[in-house]
Parts: structure tokens; C-alpha cells; sequence
């Protein structure tokens, strides 16, 4: 095992540990608003704090970027942790058990470990750069949909942005009414990792963060799949964007709704 490997099993170990806080039962929702429709609970906070306290001890060196932070000194070239405490804060607010802790460990300007858990199901989402994509160890693969006819797709509204939601929701007819039908889960690192499990053959979302899609992107390619923004060109590490992720088959079709 390189030094690397060795990391990303440690990183591995603890962001399956913190999931406890999200199910546990003394599960602290009390929610404070970010804006009208981004919320924070005490949740991301105690899982940023404590993946941020261990992650630091493990490596240093490492820079740290995390949703419930300031990142503007980042710097996505040298090496960096890229932490969703909890993707899906609305999901789990409503107690609609799809939420996880995303993280992605990169160098480079390049992500080379993704972990994506989601502890209601506990399913554990693993890919390392180079060595194939993982669901609790057994390997992942996309699904064989040629078309996009043949598809079911998931498309993001990104609420946050609502002053974008004529485009969205003309972009989701669109799509609409060319695939078998389309499905909105609300936590993008997921629904890229079910992509990559082949339960959905594409994903698009426009105006998502570093911390949505870092790790599930890395997922998602290990396991065959493709993951751009909107024009179809790679999103730099570290950036916010467009995106949209697929089963490699589907893309440049769905790319030329978009």
C-alpha cells in the first residue's frame, strides 16, 4: 500500500464512525438558516468539527475545505480534504433518510480518494483513484443504458438558486420527455454514487459546490461512468459548477439538452 492508500483507509474508518451522528438518538436537529432555503443543523456542525479535528491529526499538511467554513484561502492545487458533513441538511431535517458525509481527499488539483456514507442505509461508497469503485467492498459498475430513452435520470433544482428555476425545471422537461422518467433525491454525492451503482443512469444539477460532488465524481468515474459540467468539459478541481454525471453511454445525448 502506497502512503496514500494507507490515508484514505484511515479517512475511510472515521467518516464511517461520524455517521453515528446522524442516527443516533441523540441526534441534535436544531437548524439555523444559512438563507431561505440552505439550512444548517448541529449535526453538520459536530460532524465537520469532529472530521476536522481527526483528518488534521492524520495528515497535517492537509488543507481543509468544508461547507460550514470559510475557503477562500484554499488553495486546490496543493493537498486538500474536500468534507460535506451532511449532504442532504434539508433531507435530514424532514427525516427523509437520504443524507450522507461526502469527502474527497485530492493533490494536485486532482482528487484521488473518494467516501461517500450513508449511514441510514449503511452503505459505504469508496473509490480510489485507479483502483475501481467499492459499495461496502464489492465492486461498481454503470449500468449497460445505451439511450436516453432507456434511462432514468435524476435532475437537480438547486434551491439555493431559485432565480434559476424557469431553466431548471425547462431543462428537466426536457429530459422529461425523452427518458423513462426522472427521479430528485436532494443530496448530489448520493445520487452520483447511485450512477455509479447503475440505480440511475445520469444526474445533472447546475450551481453545485466542491464538497457535492468531489468524492461521488471520483465514484462515479472508477466505476465507468463520466462526470463533466454542462458543455461537457471536466469541472477543475476544487470549483463550483454545473454538472452532470453519467453512465459514460447517455452523455453526449443528455450534454446537448443541457
Amino acid at each position: 500500500m502506497t502512503e496514500q492508500e494507507i490515508l484514505f483507509e484511515k479517512a475511510v474508518s472515521a467518516v464511517r464512525a461520524a455517521g453515528s451522528l446522524l442516527t443516533g438518538p441523540g441526534t441534535d436537529l436544531a437548524v439555523s438558516e444559512k438563507g431561505r432555503t440552505d439550512f444548517v443543523t448541529r449535526v453538520d456542525t459536530a460532524v465537520q468539527a469532529r472530521l476536522q479535528q481527526e483528518l488534521s491529526a492524520l495528515a497535517p499538511d492537509f488543507q481543509f475545505m468544508g461547507e460550514e467554513k470559510d475557503n477562500r484561502e484554499i488553495d486546490p492545487s496543493r493537498a486538500l480534504w474536500i468534507l460535506d458533513p451532511v449532504d442532504g441538511t434539508t433531507n435530514l431535517i424532514h427525516g427523509f433518510r437520504q443524507s450522507t458525509i461526502s469527502l474527497a481527499l485530492a493533490d494536485g488539483g486532482q482528487v484521488f480518494g473518494g467516501i461517500v456514507y450513508q449511514p441510514f442505509a449503511g452503505e459505504l461508497f469508496t473509490a480510489f483513484r485507479g483502483r475501481g469503485a467499492f459499495l461496502n467492498g464489492t465492486p461498481l459498475q454503470v449500468s449497460c443504458a445505451a439511450c436516453l430513452r432507456d434511462s432514468l435520470v435524476s435532475v437537480g433544482t438547486n434551491p439555493g438558486r431559485r432565480e434559476n428555476a424557469d431553466a431548471a425545471f425547462a431543462r428537466m422537461r426536457r429530459i422529461y420527455d425523452r427518458c423513462h422518467d426522472i427521479r430528485r433525491v436532494g443530496a448530489a454525492s448520493l445520487e452520483l454514487c447511485w450512477v455509479a451503482a447503475g440505480r440511475l443512469d445520469g444526474y445533472l444539477e447546475h450551481g453545485l459546490k466542491p464538497w457535492d460532488y468531489a468524492a461521488g465524481g471520483l465514484i462515479l468515474q472508477e466505476a465507468g461512468g463520466t462526470i463533466t459540467d454542462f458543455s461537457g468539459c471536466p469541472q477543475p478541481c476544487g470549483q463550483a459548477g454545473d454538472v452532470v454525471g453519467t453512465n459514460s453511454r447517455i452523455h453526449k445525448e443528455l450534454i446537448t439538452l443541457l
